[in-house]
């Protein structure tokens, strides 16, 4: 029995043992999604914290549900650990790990490196390895495949399996999960793509595309969020043009919003943040050199999301001035830290570059965020405040809204007790009185 007959039979006898790599946001909803379909799963992570969590069955990641862990856990179906020799045991290894910038915003792969050199040691025949950090188109076949087969002495695509499918994790979405996401999956070789979509074919509900190669199911990850970051650039760069014309930017996308073809709406802000949307464009960039190759427009609306920081503090400090208050000096309530509403997840988070720009200016700078009690950057710890009273918003000289939250904030109530609100988001669209406030 060839090797991909021989998978495709453990497949569908749920025989097939799963390690997943990185129990973050990604990883650990994954493993879930493996173990919940009856596949033994075991999830690696270098931090022991999150190994004692899931082996106790305490959940960690808003998108997993916490009976289902604690199910899983005790009836034997999910493990994890800290210990890379798991791999040995593993038909299935996922490899779901952070892919940021390094400090002269180039990619750093140096995690998907690590892994993969970790997990090649204990390779072994008839196993199928699978990248689903977003990276730059090449990465699984340039950079992982090499050190697999180096490491561990076998061939791809005869001894062992690999391909390349992006994760499309979105934090909070009450809709789309990673159960029911649709999924693409690009393998080096047509049986390798076969095999593998066949795996996630048994574990998720989502539509699975087979893309004919890794570098275009590398690819399609990149311009899916490459497309949100040049359309929020554009309609950024239009919010600051618009302010100058005094025109309501949210009232003129409401208005584009009534073409039922041809138009899809995106939404100004302080900046981008996530995982994914404001990193991708770099790697692409990047890799675009490579061939000489200069991505103009890309790079334009990387530049004005870049800036949407610094403007909005400098059109805060607009705002003060009018009320003869200086930057330097005032007091600052910037209302949500987390990058997108109703979720905890910080990561690359706009108001934390808001915060920044702020504290540079002189500004005595706090914040409250109902989902996020503190964040730390750049190895530093700041302590939001416990809770949003009155006085506290009263003492405010400007009220900043960076983060749409829905729930855990009264808007009506912030807007009786600030001196003046500027809202980055259009959280206060259902207010009545905006005498005190100013949109974006």
């Amino acid at each position: 029995m060839s090797m991909k007959e021989t998978l495709l039979k453990k497949i569908n006898s749920k025989e097939i043992i799963v390690g997943v790599v990185g129990l973050g946001y990604v990883g650990l909803p994954l493993a879930v999604e493996k173990a919940k379909a009856g596949y033994k799963t075991i999830g690696f992570d270098v931090q022991p914290q999150k190994v004692e969590m899931v082996n106790q069955g305490i959940n960690y990641i808003g998108d997993v549900v916490d009976s289902e862990l604690k199910e899983l856990v005790e009836n034997g179906l999910l493990s994890a650990t800290c210990d890379f020799s798991f791999v040995r045991d593993a038909d299935f290894i996922a490899i779901a790990v952070p892919t940021p910038l390094d400090e002269y915003q180039q990619p750093d792969i140096s995690y998907v490196r690590d892994s993969t050199k970790a997990v090649a040691k204990y390779l072994r025949r008839g196993s199928m390895v699978v990248l689903e950090s977003t990276t730059y188109p090449g990465t699984t076949e340039e950079l992982m495949l090499p050190l697999l087969e180096e490491g561990s002495g076998l061939k791809c695509g005869e001894d062992f399996y690999l391909a390349f499918s992006p994760e499309r994790v979105d934090p909070g979405n009450l809709i789309y999960q990673t159960k029911n996401t649709p999924k693409v999956v690009g393998g080096v070789g047509k049986d390798a793509t076969e095999v593998i979509a066949a795996m996630y074919r048994n574990v998720l509900q989502g539509e699975i595309f087979e893309a004919s190669s890794p570098k275009i199911a590398e690819m399609e990850k990149i311009l899916e969020n490459t497309y949100r970051n040049v359309n929020i650039g554009l309609i950024n760069e239009l919010a600051m043009l618009c302010n100058k014309m005094n025109i309501n930017i949210w009232e003129v996308i409401e208005a584009a919003k009534t073409k039922p073809f041809g138009f899809t709406p995106f939404y100004p802000g302080p900046g981008l943040g996530g995982h994914c949307i404001p990193l991708d464009p770099y790697y692409l960039s990047w890799k675009a050199r490579e061939y000489g190759f200069h991505t103009s427009m890309i790079e334009a609306s990387m530049m004005v999301n870049d800036r949407m920081p610094e403007y909005t503090v400098e059109r805060a400090g607009k705002i003060l001035n009018r009320f003869k208050k200086a930057l330097n000096g005032a007091k600052v309530l910037i209302l949500g830290v987390a990058y997108k509403g109703d979720i905890d997840d910080y990561r690359e988070s706009p108001a934390i570059r808001v915060i920044e720009e702020f504290q540079k200016a002189g500004s005595e700078v706090e914040f409250y965020d109902p989902f996020v009690t503190e964040y730390k950057e750049k190895g530093h710890t700041m302590q939001g405040i416990s809770e949003l009273t009155a006085e506290t918003i009263q003492n405010a000289d400007i009220v900043v809204i960076t983060t749409n939250h829905t729930k855990g904030i009264d808007y009506d109530f912030i807007q009786q007790n600030a001196k003046y609100i500027f809202d980055t988001k259009n959280a206060t669209k259902n207010v009545k009185n905006r005498d005190n406030i100013e949109l974006l």
